[in-house]
């Protein structure tokens, strides 16, 4: 067999491996089904596989995506996308750092989509909406992180600072981190705001312990811990609504 025939024999073979959106059924596809039934009606992996737009040598966009869905080790499906690097997202055969980068960027995208959506309902005497405008933010986080807002005398929000970052069985931060933050932003009250990576709010000893402490120093400097609430997954726990506050 002389050089064109090998050539043209190894682009047969490699048609014959390489599957294509026109390989599934017409009204099978993600776009034609999305045109015919609406958005709502696709799977996560089709709306993915649309995202993605193309798969690789041997996979279709829509099995590609399946293969991204199934990667997490944690929650598996959509959720997991959050919690998914660039280089897990690359180990998969046929994600390069062009696609991987999408699929980070979709992920953040639901995020700051639902939390502008929060933002309109955030009022700073109402735990809830709190909790509703931080959700998306922490509850796909596997670290614990606390945030501090800082309020000026009619509620309304000076700044927020994230004053730490730690691992899932970190002790929280230092009081003297948090007012320093307060003070800089001449603020006459704040609320703490930290996530549970288990997705459990219930607080622990040790968030009980240091709610206290902030709060007493608080008192001390003259700004108020007005509230510490606690998120999980979906669900949160607020030291007022519980009269620990």
């Amino acid at each position: 067999m002389n050089l064109r025939n090998c050539a043209e024999e190894s682009h047969r073979l490699y048609m014959k491996e390489k599957k294509t959106m026109k390989d599934i059924p017409e009204d099978s596809r993600p776009y034609e089904k999305c045109l015919r039934q609406g958005v709502e009606a696709l799977t996560d992996g089709e709306l993915l596989a649309v995202l993605l737009r193309t798969g690789t040598r041997g996979r279709n966009s829509v099995e590609l995506a399946q293969d991204i869905l199934e990667l997490s080790r944690d929650k598996e499906g959509i959720l997991g996308l959050h919690q998914l690097s660039l280089t897990q997202l690359r180990s998969i055969k046929g994600v390069g750092t062009v696609k991987a980068v999408q699929i980070k960027c979709i992920g953040e995208l639901s995020k700051r989509i639902a939390r502008t959506a929060a933002k309109r309902e955030l009022t700073y005497n109402r735990p809830g909406t709190i909790a509703d405008y931080y959700m998306e933010q922490l509850r796909h986080e596997e670290q614990e992180m606390l945030i501090c807002m800082m309020l000026d005398t009619k509620n309304h929000l000076l700044g927020e600072e994230m004053v730490f970052k730690g691992t899932v069985n970190g002790s929280l931060a230092n009081p003297r981190e948090i007012f320093l933050s307060a003070f800089s932003y001449h603020a006459v009250g704040i609320i703490l705001v930290h996530n549970h990576p288990s997705g459990d709010p219930k607080p622990s000893r040790a968030d009980l312990d240091f709610t206290e402490r902030v709060l007493r120093a608080g008192e001390i400097v003259g700004i108020p811990l007005l509230d510490h609430i606690i998120i999980g997954d979906h669900i949160y726990m607020s030291f007022k609504e519980q009269g620990i506050l």
